[in-house]
């Protein structure tokens, strides 16, 4: 029996072994001077993805990948919304052929880091897998996947494998810390506009919002107990040209209810810009229907 379970052992860390060496090349050191070094995950040839919160707000930086080839590397865009930042590298790099994979919650995980001078790994499990989910700057996120593991912040942004060594998408922290998985589909939809325009552009009316009790005495009319009194009305924005002034109850966007600033956002994503949408609003104890066209948020 002892060596039954030392075999199986055995056979384990070598399995652990064997993927690690296939990964390695994937894992990106990101190395900026005067902050500290970050991980990423080498997505095309020429191509890094990293974690946005974890990334300082420059231009330049030296990427170094899990195999020892360096690169010089420029920013080439980022999405708050989804997380993720984009490099694009002074030259290519074989990265090799990994397939997609689907999170199963119990399935083996490994996400991998650039820790200090060399690659970190760490192993546990899917803890679970939900739908897909807005964050509060208003990106859509394809798929709620939680690992059950610690990370720190250095290794945030690296690639994230099933136990199959099938690619899961990238490693980011969540609220206290947890540790989230930027799934495959959701870096690949954000990833042309950030090459090619340096932003993903998602829709703006123009609003400070706060959210608020509609008075009693119309909530019937309104149908809704909350809102959003608005604080604030950006000028020339659509919420002006639409007609909404400071002081009206934000009630509904093109039919949905809204109560959190986070609504409004999760409902102006890039398909809405230029597009009508109908705002309902309360305004003097008058429940009232506006029409916005929403244009592009604008950058920071």
């Amino acid at each position: 029996m002892p060596d039954i379970v030392q075999d199986s052992l055995s056979a384990l860390s070598d399995a652990l072994l064997e993927r690690t060496s296939r990964a390695q090349p994937l894992v990106a050191r990101i190395e900026v001077e005067g902050h500290p070094t970050r991980s990423g995950t080498l997505w095309r040839t020429d191509v890094v993805v990293a974690a946005e919160q974890a990334f300082a707000q420059v231009e330049e930086a030296k990427v170094v990948l899990g195999d020892g080839r360096s690169f010089a590397a420029h920013l080439a865009g980022r999405d708050p919304g989804t997380n993720v930042v984009a490099l694009k590298l002074d030259g290519t790099a074989d990265r090799g052929p990994f397939a997609a994979a689907e999170p199963h919650p119990g399935a083996l995980a490994f996400a991998f880091g650039a820790d200090g001078a060399g690659v970190s790994v760490r192993l546990g499990v899917i803890h679970s897998v939900g739908p897909a989910w807005h964050s509060r700057a208003g990106g859509r996120i394809d798929r709620r996947i939680i690992l059950d593991m610690t990370m720190t912040g250095r290794e945030e942004g690296g690639p994230v494998f099933d136990g199959a060594g099938g690619l899961l998408g990238i490693s980011t922290l969540g609220p206290r810390r947890r540790v989230l998985v930027i799934p495959i589909t959701t870096v690949e939809g954000v990833l042309e506009p950030l090459l090619s325009k340096g932003r993903v552009e998602r829709g703006w009316l123009g609003l400070a919002l706060q959210p608020v009790l509609v008075p009693e005495t119309t909530q019937a009319a309104a149908g809704q107990s909350h809102g959003l009194m608005i604080m604030g009305v950006a000028k020339d924005g659509p919420a002006a040209r639409a007609g909404m002034l400071a002081g009206d109850i934000l009630l509904t966007i093109g039919g949905d209810n809204v109560s959190r600033p986070a609504m409004v956002a999760q409902r102006l994503g890039p398909e809405t810009v230029g597009q009508p949408s109908e705002l309902r609003l309360l305004r003097a104890g008058m429940v009232l229907s506006l029409t916005a066209t929403v244009a592009t948020r604008p950058s920071g």
